[in-house]
């Protein structure tokens, strides 16, 4: 940033965004916060917050499963870990579940892969209508980035949410987007190719490129995805003697460094 654009920004706030008149009203997105927005429920809010736009009832149903069957009441998995043991370290809710949250943008699980997984279908949809086989281009992919986010799952063989995930598409009426079969027919062939299975993050991904999310917007949706599973973990390590989640001694540490260190 320059000094001339430091000092066009200086001791005001430009912004498109919103503003709080207080006293008088609140804007969001040139909607009044409290009279036109006021009724809406929290998902629809939240979606109209990141995108200013609009969305289907179907489609935030759908939406709404998303954040519910990623809410895994699990401390031993996902950031539950970390919402649980700074509970059991007595730590405030805020800063538990923030700590989860952060944690969720990891390289194998959460936000990182969704976002590849939505570039990936998009850039797969655009191949295709150009007249690319989607063989060549899932060849193509794999020789180029080594991996295919979406397919293939770190601890286990199959996703226990897909054929609920699926279910309600057929039952919303949702079944038959572009980008959804395009993640079935690379599933199909991975499968037949190399025996690996999709997970949740290709099915997903593949739903929120047929309703037009952005990269940036399906991130900033699916960043609290797991908190409501993080909520019982943190209360569970909170509310057992402190420091006892996981508790190791010293005896069962591996440690495969330097046996003396100079500190």
């Amino acid at each position: 940033m320059s000094n001339h654009q430091l000092l066009e920004n200086e001791n005001k706030l430009e912004t498109a965004m919103g503003k709080a008149y207080l006293c008088e009203r609140v804007v969001m997105r040139g909607k009044d916060l409290h009279h036109e927005l006021g009724g809406y429920d929290w998902l629809r809010f939240y979606l109209f917050s990141i995108t200013g736009r609009e969305f289907s009832e179907a489609q935030l149903t759908i939406l709404n499963f998303f954040w519910v069957a990623t809410s895994y009441p699990d401390s031993s998995i996902w950031p539950n870990h970390v919402a649980a043991l700074s509970g059991s370290a007595r730590s405030t809710a805020s800063l538990s579940l923030s700590a989860g949250m952060a944690v969720s943008e990891a390289s194998v699980y959460g936000r990182r892969p969704d976002r590849k997984a939505l570039d990936f279908f998009y850039r797969t949809g655009v191949a295709l209508k150009s007249g690319e086989t989607l063989e060549h281009f899932v060849e193509s992919e794999l020789k180029e980035r080594k991996r295919i986010y979406g397919y293939g799952r770190p601890l286990a063989s199959i996703d226990e949410r897909i054929p609920h995930t699926l279910t309600l598409l057929r039952e919303l009426g949702l079944e038959k987007g572009n980008h959804l079969n395009i993640a079935l027919d690379v599933y199909r062939y991975l499968k037949k190719t190399r025996g690996l299975s999709m997970n949740i993050a290709a099915l997903y991904s593949a739903v929120a490129a047929d309703i037009g999310l952005t990269l940036e917007e399906y991130q900033q949706f699916m960043t609290p995805a797991f908190i409501g599973g993080m909520v019982p973990c943190y209360q569970d390590g909170r509310d057992k003697p402190e420091g006892s989640f996981f508790p190791v001694r010293c005896e069962n540490i591996v440690y495969g460094g330097q046996a003396v260190r100079d500190w």
